[in-house]
């Protein structure tokens, strides 16, 4: 039996170009990047043609590009590098665990702004919950568990207005949705290069130029002072050879790709009794379905589809070892316990989908067979 991975929000396959630009680095190159010696100017070469290609996918300068360890590094350092110009923090409900622990942990106070039963934040009330002493305003592009496309233009507007400083997260949204970081306008975005056929372990902040951000990680002058710690050269050079192949053309063809994939899997779920499909009907990215399944735990339904050669999640945090209900599914008001998220890449094809489609009820079924 094949497999079907239907994962990708949580992590993708590394594609074939990265996978051979690091291989061919791996095998000719090893010097220190802050070396003068030509193997360290090597490297630093590298470090930068890669700088260059993640800039351009993402439409930023090459200077604003800092390397990180991935999303979670990003948002922390920007929550915590903004914390000191303020002691309040907005952060709607729905945003990644990482954004708010961090906000949670910063020393002030955090506003939680709520989300409509799509999981849509309204700009307006982002707006209200700025105050004089606000630092910064956090919020993701992409939902990770329901895929809604936030406003994310109104909001950083309203931000610009009140000269208050906003953090994008963009985890979900590079690779799948362009961006123009400089016609954006935000002060910070958070991406990470394995939700996009990358290599795991690297990602990126962008910093607006001007803005000084207190590093995170200290000990070195590495990334122009901003983050610390000897680069992994070959994770970035995976890192720019990812974005290199994501040309604007590419990214349109795969993103119209991902939209057929998950269409035909909102037609087939529509015709199934006690199922629902989370998130914003029209305002969603293209990679991305949330389920709620009626009556089903959701580990039994993963474990169904593992077992028919289908690897999913639930966007409930319960599948991940944890007792409690999705943060994100209780701010939108939904059954928090019992979700079922799907999720296609550049690697998925129609054969995929068909497993899933085939296997989903059948699933469905024999589990409500056993409860009852």
């Amino acid at each position: 039996m094949g497999r079907h991975y239907l994962d990708h929000a949580s992590t993708s396959p590394l594609r074939p170009e990265a996978a051979a630009a690091m291989i061919d680095w791996l095998g000719t190159a090893h010097g220190d990047p802050s070396r003068i010696h030509a193997e360290g100017l090597a490297s630093r070469v590298a470090i930068e043609q890669a700088r260059e290609h993640v800039a351009t996918m993402l439409g930023a300068r090459s200077r604003e590009v800092v390397f990180t360890s991935g999303a979670t590094e990003s948002i922390v350092t920007a929550i915590w590098g903004a914390a000191e110009r303020g002691g309040h923090m907005v952060v709607p409900a729905v945003e990644h665990s990482a954004v708010r622990e961090a906000a949670a942990v910063h020393g002030g106070q955090v506003t939680v702004v709520g989300v409509d039963r799509t999981g849509r934040v309204d700009p307006d009330a982002v707006a209200a919950a700025i105050r004089p002493d606000t630092s910064l305003v956090n919020l993701q592009w992409v939902n990770h568990e329901v895929g809604t496309v936030q406003p994310v233009r109104e909001v950083v507007q309203a931000c610009r207005e009140r000269g208050v400083l906003v953090h994008i997260d963009a985890a979900q949204a590079a690779g799948r949705l362009p961006l123009a970081f400089g016609e954006l306008g935000a002060d910070l975005v958070s991406v990470s290069a394995h939700k996009f056929g990358g290599p795991p372990g690297i990602g990126a902040l962008l910093i607006r130029r001007g803005l000084r951000l207190r590093r995170l990680l200290v000990g070195g002058d590495q990334e122009r002072a901003r983050r610390a710690g000897f680069e992994n050269v070959p994770a970035i050079v995976g890192f720019g050879a990812t974005c290199a192949r994501l040309t604007p053309a590419r990214l349109e063809e795969e993103a119209s790709i991902a939209r057929r994939h998950t269409d035909r899997v909102l037609a087939a779920v529509a015709e199934l009794d006690g199922v629902h499909v989370y998130g914003d009907p029209d305002q969603r990215a293209p990679h991305l379905v949330c389920l709620g399944i009626d009556g089903i735990e959701p580990q039994a339904v993963l474990l169904g589809l593992d077992r028919a050669g289908i690897a999913a999640h639930s966007g409930s945090a319960c599948s991940s070892e944890a007792l409690e209900p999705s943060p994100v599914l209780e701010a939108m008001g939904v059954d928090a316990h019992r979700s079922l998220r799907i999720s296609v890449g550049w690697d998925t094809t129609n054969g995929d989908i068909e497993a899933l489609l085939g296997a989903l009820p059948e699933v469905i079924t024999s589990l409500r067979a056993l409860r009852a």
